[in-house]
């Protein structure tokens, strides 16, 4: 394996490094050492730490510090943070970009198959390395491609500003500083960890990450992690629809209390974080389970809706709730999105899923789930006009009458 010489894109990240040198700071795939060694003899440097894959290129710089008695810095074989640890004032990445070739295997050269992927790796890992308040100094190429790299840095919540760009004979490339952003140091200063993108939808973005609850609640045992999967729900930043994440905030720890809805953990301005759901949206469960699972889960979901029609609150979606119910792997339908959630004296959480299964019929009768559609909305009818406990069962009768 070949060490990497330093060429333009060294050069020009180095003019960078030396300036934003600070404090304790890592060179993630340092080949030659060039940004480590330009910048060890700083005043303001108090520690390098070099890492790169090869091991050839290690042992020269370990050479090289030996033979010049250099006392700050120090060289680790590492695949990207492998072999670290602690935190950095500033993290410098000048990875290699470019798509794979066929037939040609150069770890130096490659980011791998489209040349981003490990970036993409990096910056899945960066965060729990780098100071609150810390940076990245970051190099890469136009055939990388722009779009997907700053796709990739929004993702994990970081916010990125270029520094400078310059144009070779067959690319351009870009050196970006990147910080945490606000929302990012918050939620890990509340101890949420390996934070990253899940999906979004018209008015929100949806992140995972893992949550020590021990970090932001008292314990009588401080040192034991309580470690639980979440989810975080942010504002889109095209979004025109104002307070609906402190909408959702308001109502999910009132519909919890009813067993209805993920579990609310916290929130904060512009987002909300709850337990995150593992499972299936309810078309693609329906498709791999049984008739009478189908039909349990259903009555579930029923059941769920009457007794927010009780609250006299009103989720909205019902009638079209396709990416708004997950059903769990133990078989537990699990409602999701309350931004629209509602008081009012004539809710329709029922009468909207009854429509929502009629509408369904053809997919159901597939796994021997007959429904009569006539016969559910002439009931649903008589629920609208007495939503009590014994029209609700007549209706669940209509429906399941087989």
């Amino acid at each position: 394996m070949d060490v990497y010489e330093p060429a333009e894109d060294s050069y020009l990240l180095q003019k960078h490094v030396r300036q934003y040198a600070a404090g304790r700071i890592l060179d993630v795939g340092t080949g030659s050492g060039i940004q480590a060694l330009a910048v060890v003899s700083l005043a303001g440097v108090r520690e390098v730490v070099a890492v790169d894959i090869n091991e050839i290129a290690i042992q020269q710089l370990q050479d090289h510090i030996k033979k010049n008695k250099l006392r700050k810095i120090k060289a680790i074989q590492s695949d990207l943070f492998e072999n670290v640890d602690g935190q950095f004032n500033l993290i410098i990445f000048n990875p290699p970009y470019l798509p794979q070739d066929k037939g040609i295997e150069d770890s130096a050269l490659y980011g791998g198959k489209k040349g981003w992927e490990l970036s993409e790796r990096f910056f899945n890992e960066v965060s729990r390395y780098l100071f609150a308040e810390g940076m990245i100094l970051f190099l890469f190429s136009s055939l990388t491609n722009k779009e997907k790299i700053e796709e990739i840095i929004s993702h994990h919540l970081f916010q990125f500003a270029e520094l400078e760009r310059t144009k070779l004979a067959f690319e351009e490339l870009y050196v970006y500083e990147i910080k945490k952003s606000s929302l990012l140091r918050e939620l890990e200063g509340k101890g949420i960890e390996n934070i990253h993108y899940v999906a979004q939808g018209k008015r929100g973005v949806i992140y995972k990450g893992a949550w020590d609850k021990s970090k932001l609640v008292k314990s009588h045992f401080p040192s034991r992690r309580n470690i639980i999967t979440v989810a975080i729900k942010t504002k889109k930043a095209e979004s025109k629809a104002e307070g609906r994440i402190a909408n959702e905030a308001k109502w999910l720890p009132i519909l919890n209390k009813k067993g209805i809805g993920p579990s609310f953990q916290f929130s904060g301005d512009n987002y909300l974080v709850y337990g995150f759901v593992e499972g299936e949206f309810i078309i693609d469960w329906i498709k791999h389970h049984s008739k009478e699972e189908i039909k349990n889960i259903l009555r579930e979901v029923l059941e769920q809706c009457f007794m927010m029609d009780q609250l006299r609150v009103n989720k909205e979606e019902m009638h079209h709730p396709v990416k708004h119910i997950i059903v769990t792997k133990d078989n537990t339908p699990v409602l999701i999105d309350f931004e629209r959630c509602h008081e009012t004296e004539q809710p329709q959480n029922v009468t909207q899923f009854v429509e929502f299964i009629c509408r369904l019929q053809n997919e159901l009768h597939k796994k021997d789930v007959v429904i009569n559609p006539k016969m559910a909305r002439e009931q649903a009818k008589e629920y609208k006009e007495e939503p009590t406990r014994s029209s609700f069962q007549a209706l669940l009768q209509a429906l399941f009458w087989d």
